[in-house]
């Protein structure tokens, strides 16, 4: 006689448990969860390549909401970092909601930001000065991109700084191709500057270059920051003449993330990504000194970064 599906599981069910019942149960060993492997940022280097002091340093940090940043204390870190240049992105902020404790800093009397045109609360860049720029610019020159709010351009008299938050794919890669069209148009606004002298370019540059820039290569190449075509797009980057200065000293250097998702305890176990760069021109490279993770640095889902170089 054929017995029922239901039947089976009954008589299995009874099974288990005679057996259970006759038979010690063994403790079941529970595995034990790896500690995280944390990056450690070495002490910085002082001299540059070429052998000279490095005499101008660059704090990048993409502060998720200038507000919020503010009341968290950022600014008590940048106090004790004091950068010669702060370059800030995703501020989320219009110029005239800018918190007072940060636009009277006398420690940087040269401020300049840029908001999107139709989004107080969207994207936003900013450069702080100790030294005033010989000029200053905003955008690519290209409206598509530049009402976004995400350029801004301080030329120095031996090199521009180039600030940017570039544009997420977004969920379900829904502005895949218009970071495409970024892509290009940005490198070719880089090159333009490059030919008339070098330039550091800083910022969220929203892309993992290579699977050592993120915890969790296997399972993100379909998401917004490692797709193929965003990887392509920072190799064109580099093949334009621009070198990861991070990657310049440090080419092997594992489990060095500048951003952590706020879910599920990422940051405290260092599950995160590399999305934060400074980017030189190969000119620049031999007065490069050093290209800093400081990733104890808390107010945001980013860390900041630091450069060092002899200028």
């Amino acid at each position: 006689m054929k017995r029922g599906k239901k039947a089976e599981e009954a008589t299995a069910e009874g099974d288990n448990d005679a057996a259970a019942e006759s038979t010690p149960k063994k403790a079941k060993k529970t595995k034990e969860p790896e500690a995280p492997v944390l990056y450690e940022d070495p002490p910085d280097k002082m001299t540059s390549k070429d052998g000279r002091d490095g005499n101008m340093k660059i704090t990048s940090w993409n502060v998720d909401g200038l507000r919020a940043w503010v009341k968290k204390n950022g600014l008590s870190w940048v106090r004790e970092e004091n950068p010669d240049v702060l370059c800030l992105q995703e501020t989320k902020c219009a110029e005239k909601n800018l918190p007072a404790d940060i636009t009277s800093m006398p420690e940087y009397p040269h401020k300049y930001w840029c908001a999107s045109d139709d989004k107080g609360g969207y994207g936003g860049v900013a450069v702080l000065c100790k030294t005033e720029p010989v000029k200053v610019t905003y955008g690519i020159g290209k409206e598509e991109h530049d009402k976004e709010g995400r350029v801004i351009t301080a030329e120095f008299p031996t090199f521009y700084l180039v600030t940017a938050y570039v544009p997420n794919a977004g969920k379900g890669l829904v502005r895949l191709d218009y970071r495409k069209t970024w892509d290009v148009d940005f490198r070719a606004y880089l090159s333009e500057l490059d030919v008339q002298k070098p330039l550091v370019l800083c910022g969220d540059l929203n892309v993992a270059h290579r699977e050592i820039d993120l915890k969790n290569p296997k399972g993100n190449k379909k998401n917004a920051g490692f797709t193929p075509e965003e990887r392509e797009g920072f190799d064109r980057l580099l093949e334009a003449g621009f070198v990861d200065s991070f990657r310049e000293l440090y080419p092997e250097r594992a489990n060095a993330y500048t951003f952590w998702t706020y879910m599920m305890n990422s940051r405290s176990k260092n599950v995160g990504w590399r999305l934060d760069y400074f980017v030189l021109s190969s000119s620049l490279v031999p007065a490069l000194c050093d290209s800093k993770i400081r990733n104890k640095a808390m107010g945001s889902d980013h860390c900041p970064i630091t450069l060092r170089v002899a200028v």
